[in-house]
Formats: C-alpha cells, sequence, structure tokens
C-alpha cells in the first residue's frame, strides 16, 4: 500500500504542475497532506513537516537574501556594463548567447556548489536574454543541463556519497567515469545551440522588425554586425526598396540564421527597448558612482562562498545589508528596496517551506522505504548480472523523487549487496548510481533548482517541459558511454 500511495503521489504532484492545475507551492502542500492521511498518518503529519522543515531554514535563509542582493545589483547597474560587453561579443546571435550560457554554467559549476553557481550564471546572463527578448526558460534549462552534468565531481556530493555508502575510494569512482562527464557536456552543448536556433527562429518571427534574415549568398560578420558578400570584403548592403532588399541595417530574408542590426544598435539603443523594465537605464535606483564598491563587494562576496569560509546563508545576510546601507542610506528607501523584491522572496522561499511537506511525509510514511525495498524485490533473478545498469536507470527517477542521501545511504546498499551475488562489483555500482545527477538536479526537492527558477522568474513547470526529458537523455548517455569504456560493468 504505501508503495502505491508513494508512486501515486508523486505522479500527482508532478502532472499537477505540469499542466499548471495547481501552483508548485500548493500542489506541495495538499499532494502529500492527503496522501498522508491515506497513509495512515493522522495527526502525525504535522510533527513529520515539522522535523523536516528545520533541515529548510537555512536553505530558505540563503534563498531570501540571495535574492535581495542580487536583485539589489541589478536595480543599482551594477551588471549593466556586463550587458554592453556580452552584447558586443556574443551579442547578435541567440544561438551563441544559449551556447555561451551553458559554457558559463559549466566552468562555474566546477565549485561543486550548484547554489553559486545559478546565482552567477543568472546575473551574468539574464539580463542578457531580457535585452534581446530571449525567453529566460531557456537559460535555466541551459544552466540545469550543465549543472546537472557537472554535479557528478568528487567534490560535487553525490559521488562522495556512493563512495562512502559503499566503502570505496572516491578516485575508484570518480577517473573511469571522465569519458561519461565528457560526452555529457558534448550533449549539453549541443542541446544548447539546438535552443539557441530556435530562439533564433522564435525571435525572427515574433519580432521581424527587429530581428533579420541574411542572404545565403552572404555570411554575417559578427564582429560589425554588417552582412557582407561571402568571401568577400565589402560592407553590408543597405536600403529600404522593394522585396528582397531590407531597412538599413538589417540583412533581407533567405536564411535560416537569424541576426540583429548590430552589436551596437542593442547596446546605443538601450532606452525604447527596455524602458519600464529591470533594465531601465532611467531607473531612479541607479547609483553610477558607487560602481567599483558595488563591485567589489560582490567579488568578495563570491570569494567567500568558493571559499566555503562561512555559512552561506550568513554572507548574504551581511552583504546585503552592507549594499543597502552604502546604496540606500535612507531607511524609507531601504525599505522600498525590500518591498519591491518581496514578490520574488514569497514566491521562493514558500516553495522550500512546502517541499518539506512532501519530504517529511515520504519519510515519516515510510513511503521512500517502501518504494525503494520494492523495486529491488521486482528486479528479476535472471537480471542480476545487469544490476549496474538497472542501477543507473533507476538513479533517474528514484534521486529526483528522493534525496541524495535517501538514495545513497538507503537505496543504494541495499542494490549492491544483491548485485554482489552476481559478481557486480561495488565500484560499478556506484559509477551507475551517479548517471542520474543531470536529472536529479532538476527537483523540486533541490534547493538550488529552486533559486534558479526564483531569480529567472521561471514558472517550475515551464521548466520541467523543457528541461526533463533533456536530462534523461544525458544521463543515459552517461550511463552508456560507461558501459561502452568498462567503468560500468556487467557481471
Amino acid at each position: 500500500m504505501l508503495v502505491l500511495l508513494g508512486f501515486a503521489m508523486i505522479a500527482v504532484f508532478m502532472v499537477l504542475i505540469m499542466t499548471k492545475k495547481l501552483t508548485p507551492v500548493l500542489a506541495l502542500i495538499i499532494v502529500p497532506t492527503v496522501f498522508g492521511l491515506f497513509a495512515g498518518a493522522g495527526l502525525g503529519l504535522g510533527d513529520m513537516v515539522m522535523d523536516s522543515m528545520k533541515s529548510m531554514t537555512s536553505t530558505a535563509a540563503l534563498l531570501m537574501f540571495a535574492i535581495i542582493y542580487f536583485g539589489l545589483m541589478i536595480d543599482v547597474g551594477l551588471f549593466d556594463p556586463l550587458v554592453r560587453f556580452i552584447l558586443r561579443k556574443l551579442g547578435n546571435d541567440p544561438a551563441k548567447v544559449v551556447l555561451g550560457t551553458a559554457i558559463l554554467a559549466a566552468a562555474v559549476s566546477l565549485d561543486g556548489d550548484g547554489s553559486t553557481t545559478f546565482i552567477l550564471t543568472t546575473a551574468a546572463m539574464l539580463p542578457v536574454y531580457l535585452r534581446l527578448k530571449m525567453s529566460p526558460v531557456v537559460l535555466t534549462c541551459v544552466a540545469g543541463l550543465a549543472n546537472g552534468t557537472m554535479n557528478i565531481l568528487p567534490w560535487g556530493g553525490p559521488t562522495a556519497r556512493a563512495a562512502t555508502a559503499l566503502k570505496i575510494d572516491v578516485n575508484d569512482v570518480f577517473v573511469p567515469m571522465i569519458p561519461s562527464l565528457i560526452a555529457g557536456l558534448v550533449v549539453v552543448f549541443a542541446f544548447a545551440w539546438l535552443l539557441g536556433l530556435q530562439e533564433r527562429n522564435r525571435l525572427r518571427a515574433t519580432a521581424p522588425e527587429i530581428w533579420g534574415v541574411p542572404d545565403t549568398a552572404e555570411e554575417f560578420d559578427g564582429g560589425t554586425g554588417g552582412a557582407r558578400p561571402a568571401g568577400g570584403s565589402g560592407t553590408g548592403r543597405k536600403g529600404s526598396g522593394p522585396a528582397g532588399t531590407a531597412p538599413a541595417g538589417v540583412s533581407p530574408a533567405g536564411s535560416s540564421v537569424a541576426v540583429l542590426e548590430r552589436p551596437e544598435s542593442l547596446v546605443d539603443d538601450h532606452d525604447s527597448a527596455m524602458a519600464e523594465t529591470a533594465l531601465d537605464p532611467n531607473r531612479k535606483t541607479l547609483r553610477p558612482k558607487l560602481f567599483w564598491f558595488n563591485l567589489g563587494l560582490t567579488v568578495a562576496v563570491m570569494v567567500t562562498l568558493v571559499a566555503n569560509v562561512i555559512p552561506l546563508p550568513f554572507v548574504f545576510m551581511v552583504g546585503s545589508a552592507i549594499a543597502l546601507l552604502v546604496n540606500f542610506p535612507k531607511v524609507k528607501d531601504q525599505g522600498a528596496q525590500l518591498i519591491a523584491h518581496a514578490p520574488s522572496i514569497v514566491a521562493v522561499v514558500s516553495m522550500v517551506m512546502a517541499a518539506a511537506v512532501l519530504t517529511g511525509v515520504l519519510k515519516g510514511t515510510g513511503m521512500v522505504e517502501a518504494m525503494s525495498g520494492w523495486l529491488v524485490q521486482i528486479i528479476p533473478t535472471s537480471m542480476g548480472p545487469f544490476m549496474a545498469v538497472i542501477t543507473g536507470v533507476l538513479s533517474i527517477p528514484m534521486t529526483f523523487f528522493m534525496s541524495n542521501d535517501a538514495f545513497y545511504f538507503g537505496v543504494l546498499p541495499v542494490l549492491s549487496e544483491t548485485a554482489a551475488h552476481y559478481g557486480v562489483s561495488a565500484a560499478d555500482m556506484a559509477r551507475a548510481s551517479i548517471t542520474g545527477q543531470p536529472f536529479h538536479l532538476q527537483s523540486p526537492l533541490v534547493p538550488a533548482i529552486l533559486l534558479l527558477v526564483s531569480l529567472a522568474k521561471v514558472d517550475l513547470g515551464d521548466h520541467h517541459k523543457k528541461v526533463l526529458w533533456r536530462t534523461a537523455v544525458i544521463s543515459l548517455v552517461m550511463l552508456g558511454v560507461g558501459m561502452l569504456t568498462g567503468a560500468i560493468g556487467i557481471g
């Protein structure tokens, strides 16, 4: 009964948020409560949720003050010069912007912390997406793909958990999986490029007055923003005449590649495009004279985050307090800034607290243990030699619906003990178990992904629609490459 209730609860939750019948917060509260009552928890539900919520308080504080800090830095104009720089370098090609997002997220993910990765990636790239009128869902999708793939690094957490749970050396788990990691990143970059091409086509269709399409006989000169004959060195054509020609600076139709008039036009024509948005160049909150102070403060915050010498929530608490005090000395202005970011704070903190209901019910009612035990029992004896492969496949959904701790310390040892009877080593099992991490990182039970969608102001259901099948593909590719290289063996 607990097994059926557990899987049914998760299925109902996913359907409700992906079809937008309920907001994630309501689904996280209502669905587990109803299923918990069916499981016979009764009045004990309250204690289950409260116990789970205790572990969420520091996460809620981190998300709250991180939103305040980076929202404040956007308001005061810290990222405006970065937007202009990126626009000049990547600027007029959505495919390059999306690929650049993937590369940036993968690089920052080397520190092993998802929250830091999403904070830095969103802070750097979201203004560019808004400026180019690109979909922020593409940003969250690509950042999630890159970070999830890089999460198998030894210091990222899952690999260390798998090694600890099975009492083997962490290097024995990770090093043979490097080819799988590389293959996963290749797939991430391929997905990023394809998503960028989709954005090209969408923007060309929705904003033809801004986006143009160059002739097949021309190539785009990304440095000058104009079109020039292929193989030649002439300047781009201009004119606003009959069909087949284009307005000044905009390439005529005829190709599948959409480009902007020129990078400088994005930078110079700032007022009309971004008026009344978070990047409005005339916003009253701009503090150009404090740019270097705000930059130094942000660098100090980031260095402290990466060094991990002070708890992350406290870092952002102090950073937000200093930033508010210096940029807005008047108490009235400080209050106005906090109120301005209240909607984002309420959205993400309420989701974190609501997630405690789901995790509390899963653990408190025994659903997690029952579900994992059932999965072990239903594996046929004939499939025993393939336990590592089976574990890799199971890690995709199981790490999505439960915490890494629950999977690696609760489920994996049971699976590994079973596999040992068929000659499958613990190292093979550990390596297979980490291939589901790209999918795991998209779970609503992972605080970092809640931070990502909140900073980008993206609906979690929209993010899941775009990212889940892609992360499943990446996980399966990593598993397949592991099998081909012998890192994941068969007994």
